[in-house]
């Protein structure tokens, strides 16, 4: 089923889902608890991200294709850094480069992104697929100098400026997608396609990412997961390519769709 997150006329947001013929219908219940799926039509007046997180944990370095292309080292364990909640963006609605503190070297990141069901801490590989709600699309975008020149040595800074975490167009269960390390993805932009790849270079597969994440740890419900992204970013390009306004950007996974956003300057007061 395709879950999808909405506001309808009257700014309620709610949830409904995606029939085969593109009709939307609502939702009844609690996605982390009991819901129901109806035949009511759904009035939906804007898309939202599918999921509003209680937190997002990234993995880096993910995709064997990708450590290739900036020379890096395979990792041992996975490489976790985080994005906060405000970076969360809407499917349409633009991605922002920093302004305020500026960044002249934006980088996209497609990426797969699981999100947790229910609450989970020390789970087992074998049963790590059993505590996911669902997949969707994510950009990872990335303030390259930031997050490499001027972040204090961390990630985060350059990770986690607002609309850095474009996610959608809706939320995918597992039913649909048994085995979430068999999908072609894929960022385009401006028609172009500068990321080709399939879920299968991970170096660290979905099931052993949740092992890890939730080893003496709780994820809580709601916590969202980018699993890495492949080869083909802008830094390792050469000359290097850079988001900039006017830009539209798409990132598509097989069997979830198509999650679009253009690029806009950040507006300053």
């Amino acid at each position: 089923m395709k879950i999808i997150r909405y506001q309808d006329p009257d700014r309620h947001i709610l949830h409904g889902w995606q029939a085969a013929d593109g009709e939307y219908y609502e939702i009844s219940g609690d996605l982390f608890g009991a819901w129901s799926a109806s035949e009511e039509p759904a009035s939906v007046a804007k898309l939202l991200a599918p999921i509003a997180p209680t937190g997002i944990l990234c993995i880096g370095s993910n995709y064997r294709q990708h450590v290739a292309e900036t020379n890096g080292k395979m990792p041992e364990f996975p490489v976790l850094f985080m994005k906060g909640i405000a970076a969360i963006q809407n499917p349409g609605d633009p991605i922002l480069i920093p302004a305020f503190l500026p960044s002249t070297e934006v980088d996209y990141e497609c990426e797969l992104a699981v999100v947790i069901g229910r609450a989970c801490k020390n789970v087992r590989r074998s049963e790590a697929l059993e505590y996911v709600l669902g997949y969707t699309c994510a950009n990872d975008v990335s303030a390259r100098d930031w997050q490499s020149k001027w972040g204090g040595s961390q990630w985060c800074r350059g990770k986690t400026f607002d609309t850095f975490a474009p996610m959608g167009p809706c939320l995918v269960t597992p039913e649909e997608i048994p085995n979430p390390n068999t999908l072609p993805i894929r960022t385009i932009i401006n028609g172009e396609t500068l990321q080709e790849s399939n879920t299968r270079d991970m170096i660290f597969d979905v099931p052993t990412i949740i092992e890890f994440l939730s080893g003496s740890t709780t994820l809580p419900p709601g916590s969202v997961i980018l699993t890495g992204t492949p080869q083909g970013v802008g830094m390792a390009r050469k000359p290097p390519r850079w988001l900039t306004p006017g830009d539209q950007i798409t990132i598509e996974i097989e069997g979830i769709g198509k999650l679009t956003n253009p690029v806009e300057t950040e507006a300053l007061a």
